[in-house]
Order: C-alpha cells, then sequence, then structure tokens
C-alpha cells in the first residue's frame, strides 16, 4: 500500500463529494478519487463545441439542499432562479406555469382556479416527505431507537401534519398514477400532459405507470427551501466546483483522473482501493459514489457478498430513457408563441398525458420514440458568457430513449437526432438553420461518459420497492453493506438521484456515528 487514509470516496459526483467535506470536516483524513479529469460526475460544466460551454448532464439546480450548503459553507451565484415552466402548444397558445398559478389564453377558467388547490395540496405531501431526505431511512421489524424513531416521526406527519383527510388522500394517490389522478384535477390536455411529464422525468416510467405520484412528490420536495429552478452562473459545473473547494478546505484530498479498478479486501472487511495502473491505497473506511451495480457487481465483485444479495442488485432497476441534446446556435432561436422575455424560462414539449405515454410505449420495446418530449433550456440567456457574444447554447433532455435500443446506438442515434430536431422545429420555426454544432447523448454515452451503468440518472428506478428503505435493497439501504467498511452514498441509496445532496450527508453522517459509538 502506497498511503493510508481514514477514508476513501470513490467517485467525485456531488453525493461524494459532500460526503467527503462532511468526513474531513469531522477530522478524518480523506481521499476522493475520480475517474475522470474534472469533478462533478454528470454535474459539470464543458466545452462542446469551440466556444461554446454546457451543463452536460444536469442543466438545472432544483433539488440541492439548503442543509447542506449551510452546513459547508457554500454561496451560490446563480444567473437565474424561480425559472416558470412553459408548456409549449403546436398553435403557439402555450401554458405558463408558475409557483402556485398557471395562464394561458386557452386554459379553461376551471383549471386555472383548480391548480393552486391541487399544487397546494401536492405541496403539502412533498413537505411531509421532505424530511426523510435527510435521515437514513427505518428499518422495518427492527428495534433500533434511531429506525424506531424516523418511523414514528413520519407516521406522526402523515397523520397529524396532513389532518385525517389529507392522510386518507395521501394514502389513496401516494403508490397510484399520476394519469388518474390528474384526470380527477384538469381537463386541459397541455396542463396535464406539463405535470405527467415532471412526474416521470428522468425515469423509466410513463404517466400510467403506477408510483408515477410518487416520483412527483419527489420532485417537489426541491420546493421547500432553495431558490426553485435555478440556472447557476457558469454552469452546474460551478456547483460542484464550490462542493469540491468546500471538501478541500475542510481537509479531503482530491485524485483526478484515476478510474478506481477495484475494491481490495482482505479477511471479508474492505481494506483499500486498486487505481487503473495498479497504484493501491489503503482505508479502513471505503465509500463508494458509484451506482449499486458498478460499487458489487466490478468494484467489489459478486463472490464477495452472499449470493442473494448479489442477485438483488443485479435485478436493480436501472434502465435509462433519457438522452440529452446539446445545440450551438448562431443567433437567437424564436418560438411561435413565446416572448422573448420568456424564451429563458423552462419549456417543455409534452402536448397531452397520452402522448407523453405513447412515447414512453416505443421504449417498453427498445423502439426509440416517434414524437419525443422533452425539457428545453437557453442558459446563454441569462448567462451570455457560456457562448460568444450575440450567440446561444440549447440543452433539452429528451424521453424517451431506450439504453437497450433494438436497433443499436450505433444505427439509430442519427435517426433519433433527426426525430429531435424535427419536434423543436415544429415549435421553434427555423432553428434548424440557427445550428452550429450539436452533440446528442444517449444512455449509452451518458454511461460511458459519467460511468452510470445503464445510463439512469438515479441509479436506480424510483419504484416503491426501490425507494426508502428497499433502496437500493435490503441490506444496504442505510448506507452501511453486508462488506464491513464498506459504505454508499450515491443516488442508488437512499434518497435517490438529482442534484440533491442528501444521500452523501447521511452516509457521511452514518459513518460519523459508527466511528463515535
Amino acid at each position: 500500500m502506497t498511503k493510508t487514509y481514514d477514508a476513501i470516496v470513490i467517485g467525485a459526483g456531488h453525493n461524494g463529494l459532500i460526503c467527503g467535506a462532511y468526513l474531513a470536516k469531522a477530522g478524518k483524513s480523506v481521499l476522493i478519487v475520480e475517474a475522470n479529469e474534472q469533478p462533478g460526475g454528470a454535474c459539470i460544466t464543458r466545452e462542446f463545441a469551440p466556444f461554446f460551454k454546457v451543463s452536460a448532464g444536469a442543466h438545472l439546480l432544483h433539488l440541492l439542499r439548503p442543509e447542506v450548503l449551510d452546513e459547508l459553507g457554500i454561496s451560490l451565484d446563480l444567473a437565474a432562479e424561480n425559472l416558470s415552466t412553459v408548456a409549449l402548444a403546436a398553435n403557439g397558445q402555450h401554458v405558463t406555469f408558475g409557483a402556485n398559478s398557471i395562464g394561458g389564453i386557452d386554459v379553461p377558467a376551471d383549471d386555472i382556479e383548480a391548480y393552486p388547490a391541487f399544487k397546494s395540496r401536492m405541496a403539502d405531501f412533498a413537505e411531509t416527505l421532505a424530511p426523510l431526505m435527510l435521515k437514513k431511512p427505518p428499518r422495518i421489524g427492527k428495534t433500533d431507537f434511531e429506525d424506531v424513531k424516523t418511523g414514528i416521526k413520519l407516521g406522526w406527519d402523515i397523520r397529524f401534519g396532513l389532518g385525517k383527510e389529507k392522510m386518507q388522500d395521501f394514502l389513496r394517490i401516494v403508490g397510484i398514477n399520476i394519469f388518474d389522478v390528474l384526470n380527477e384535477v384538469f381537463d386541459d390536455d397541455l396542463v396535464k400532459g406539463a405535470i405527467g411529464f415532471d412526474a416521470v422525468m428522468g425515469t423509466h416510467m410513463g404517466p400510467r405507470t403506477p408510483t408515477s405520484v410518487l416520483s412527483y412528490l419527489y420532485r417537489l420536495t426541491g420546493e421547500t427551501g432553495g431558490s426553485g429552478l435555478a440556472v447557476p452562473k457558469g454552469g452546474m459545473g460551478t456547483v460542484t466546483a464550490a462542493l469540491a473547494a468546500a471538501a478541500q478546505k475542510a481537509g479531503a484530498e482530491i485524485k483526478l483522473a484515476a478510474p478506481v479498478t477495484k475494491i481490495l479486501t482482505a479477511d471479508g472487511i474492505a481494506t483499500g482501493i486498486e487505481i487503473e495502473g495498479g497504484e493501491t491505497i489503503s482505508a479502513p473506511i471505503i465509500v463508494s459514489n458509484a451506482d449499486p451495480k458498478s460499487t458489487f457487481l466490478k468494484l467489489l465483485g459478486a463472490r464477495h457478498v452472499e449470493a442473494g444479495f448479489a442477485h438483488r442488485i443485479n435485478k436493480i432497476r436501472m434502465r435509462g430513457s433519457v438522452a440529452k441534446l446539446h445545440l450551438a446556435l448562431e443567433g437567437t432561436p424564436t418560438f411561435k408563441g413565446v416572448d422573448p422575455n420568456a424564451l429563458g424560462q423552462r419549456l417543455v414539449i409534452a402536448p397531452s398525458m397520452q402522448h407523453v405515454e405513447r412515447a414512453f410505449d416505443h421504449s417498453k420495446y427498445g423502439e426509440m420514440s416517434e414524437e419525443p418530449v422533452m425539457e428545453i433550456t437557453i442558459p446563454t440567456l441569462h448567462d451570455p458568457l457560456l457562448a460568444p457574444g450575440g450567440n446561444h447554447v440549447l440543452s433539452a433532455n429528451i424521453l424517451y430513449a431506450p439504453y437497450n435500443l433494438k436497433t443499436g446506438w450505433d444505427n439509430g442515434k442519427e435517426a433519433f437526432l433527426q426525430k429531435v430536431l424535427a419536434t423543436i422545429e415544429r415549435y421553434a420555426p427555423g432553428i434548424g438553420d440557427l445550428i452550429a454544432h450539436h452533440e446528442l447523448l444517449t444512455p449509452v454515452d451518458l454511461e460511458n461518459e459519467f460511468h452510470i451503468t445503464g445510463g439512469h440518472w438515479h441509479h436506480g428506478e424510483f419504484g416503491i420497492d426501490q425507494l426508502l428503505m428497499m433502496r437500493p435493497t435490503y441490506g444496504a439501504a442505510q448506507y452501511k453493506t453486508p462488506m464491513p467498511g464498506l459504505y454508499l452514498c450515491g443516488a442508488g441509496a437512499h434518497p435517490g438521484g438529482g442534484v440533491m445532496g442528501a444521500a452523501g450527508r447521511n452516509a457521511a453522517n452514518v459513518i460519523l456515528r459508527g466511528e463515535a459509538s
């Protein structure tokens, strides 16, 4: 062994940086090891065309817990915050979503009136779940004081925080699909399409999929604190740069361009890591920010865990369904019916829930969607330094692009790109003439660039069987794993993905409490 630390964190994504920062603040000697040449994981800013920079993976700040920023002493410089969402209509009669209101020429008055109550209702449910994000999930059937306390607190919040009627409503809808819930409340297809899209964004689900309500509530927890939908100045990479700086200030070391090839063990205990090239580094605490399949099946090896556990890890559903499009534009695009002052808001193409569901149907069978749905941002309208003067960057998340495409992405990538560009052109005529360069990242590309099995943002689907005390699976749901000395801190652990930071913070707290006991 060439060097010894108190703790090694595998992966300098945002959760790895946060976990490392908390451990270092507690006095641990910490090494954070990253395969890529810059820290941040999928939360980075990079150049994708000469002089055009983009947030390569995550492109909007939404879920990052304010507690993490406060405790690590981080202040972020935002180019824009509290963005509205504009649901685009082919005829230019769009619907605009504010924090608690909607507006649009063609929106029925009943829907406009119903939306504030709907949003308040869902926000109450999300606020009930939000405290769980910063706690380790309780183990069912155990008598550990913390588990019992967390379980009682959740039950109390649901019963007495919501009240009897809201509790019954919460329990009725939390496990069902967003399609049925929205049809109970709204009539307008565009309104329902945009909300339904939000419920399935980043997942391999459609609006009719059970637990899509729970996925929607997860998204809404980002509104319980912070700055709403925001564009960081300099792109999302400035967020992880600030986290890296906080970790280093606390004393952590960050080693870049150092892919970990193996988690080392001795006598059934994790003892260190091996880096590509053969270098070995030891520590009694190994924390993996990699996804669960990479951690247990590749880095550790299935032979080091019980067969049933390895089987459960192998069965985790993590098939990416989202592609990322970046466009370098020579000029400002025009979207039909969108006021130029609103062009910098979040734009969504999801004409109806049925449209979103049909797009999802293709992906179920390994086919690319014929009419993709998407989320579009133009960050240069808020942060012009991301592109040369007068030019712009467009960044879009595209559903649905199945990881296991029947034709293979080598054969299907260009065809999918043309479908996506044709869809955008219908809403922004002439945009094709402005494109100087494009980059389409399929789930396979996301897997390769960011080292995420299946290219799945969240390191595992948001099914009810893969959340809370079941995330990633029982036996590893509280950040500890069956391998003594090995912990999880990434999106595959509770509470899940998105640039939230809760998993990193929670894992560090579990490790530090264990060290103190």
